[in-house]
């Protein structure tokens, strides 16, 4: 498998948005708009926020793609749906060390990591799995659970999905979700769910499809009404214009015309009409959510930052290739206060 780099050296950005705030006295007495000034700085695999509405700092290491293959005799019956993305990722380069290395051995070098660090949160989004098999769920399960970190899971689209299998994308979502997937979800609902961690809402939102439905845009419009600071967590990258994808979720040139690999994934062609309207404002609602502090995704295999209406998103390298982000949300020093806040 050919390597993709990080990005080489540090960025460093300021970005200004607005901070919504219920008033505890009156919530129903309107908002209140803060200026939020928002400090990012990436690292190549490090990346660090400072905010001026952060109490305490977070740790959290963030994980996509590790294409996890493992099976045994309970795949055998469905093989002819797994056999391609079963050989797609047995061995790769290690993004540092550009040594060999596997799915299997990055993602516990990671999970290793993040014991070690003292992480508060481990997020996964989304291509855990290149199918949806019984052995490869059960032992990221255990790995998790041995860590003894909180972790939040949301669906990739090769985590539920069998080349060739009949149905509908949201169908197979739907039924490889309860007859697989289901433990890592912890009792929450895997189309859209809401985890707090010392003041700072992450919200899990499925776009797998690259579509979101009308249940998941009225989730999110809630979070932004509650005024808390939300991260977004999502499979497929935002779209981004300028960045040379064909994907992108709300990208006005998806759809059937740029659809380029569903014979060799053996699934539905994209829309001919392309996204939703419901996608669109979804997008729409993203980018002008006052209090959304930043976007985390994976699924390009490839790390990337984009600032969006200035809002950071940060795209992550396959953890299948041991790629990572190690993230620390910061409150800002006194020092810094003086020189951003003025």
């Amino acid at each position: 498998m050919k390597r993709r780099s990080f990005i080489s050296g540090t960025t460093t950005a300021l970005s200004g948005i607005g901070l919504s705030a219920l008033s505890h006295n009156n919530p129903n007495k309107g908002r209140i708009i803060q200026p939020l000034k928002v400090c990012t700085t990436l690292d190549q695999e490090k990346v660090s926020f400072h905010f001026e509405v952060i109490n305490e700092s977070i740790k959290v290491v963030h994980i996509a793609d590790t294409h996890l293959f493992m099976d045994d005799e309970r795949g055998i019956p469905i093989q002819k749906y797994s056999n391609r993305m079963a050989k797609a990722y047995n061995q790769t380069t290690h993004f540092q060390t550009k040594e060999r290395t596997s799915p299997k051995k990055s993602f516990e070098q990671t999970i290793g990591f993040a014991k070690k660090v003292n992480a508060d949160l481990i997020t996964l989004v989304g291509d855990i799995f290149s199918f949806p098999s019984e052995l490869a769920i059960e032992w990221v399960k255990s790995k998790l659970d041995a860590s003894g970190i909180p972790y939040i899971y949301v669906a990739g689209n090769h985590d539920w999905h069998y080349e060739g299998m009949e149905g509908s994308l949201d169908t197979l979502r739907n039924t490889w979700i309860k007859n697989r997937l289901w433990p890592l979800y912890q009792g929450n609902n895997p189309l859209m769910a809401k985890y707090e961690i010392k003041g700072i809402r992450f919200l899990a939102i499925d776009n797998s499809t690259y579509e979101i439905n009308n249940e998941q845009l009225e989730f999110f419009s809630d979070q932004i009404d509650t005024g808390l600071p939300l991260v977004l967590l999502v499979h497929i990258p935002m779209y981004a214009p300028g960045k040379n994808i064909s994907f992108g979720c709300g990208n006005p040139y998806w759809g059937a015309a740029t659809d380029r690999s569903f014979e060799l994934e053996r699934r539905p062609k994209w829309p001919e009409n392309g996204h939703t309207q419901t996608t669109f404002d979804f997008y729409n609602k993203v980018f002008n959510a006052p209090n959304l502090l930043a976007i985390f995704a994976g699924h390009s295999h490839r790390n990337s930052v984009e600032f969006i209406k200035g809002k950071p998103q940060i795209v992550s390298d396959d953890n299948a290739s041991g790629g990572y982000l190690d993230i620390d949300f910061l409150p800002l020093e006194e020092e810094h206060k003086k020189l951003i806040l003025k």
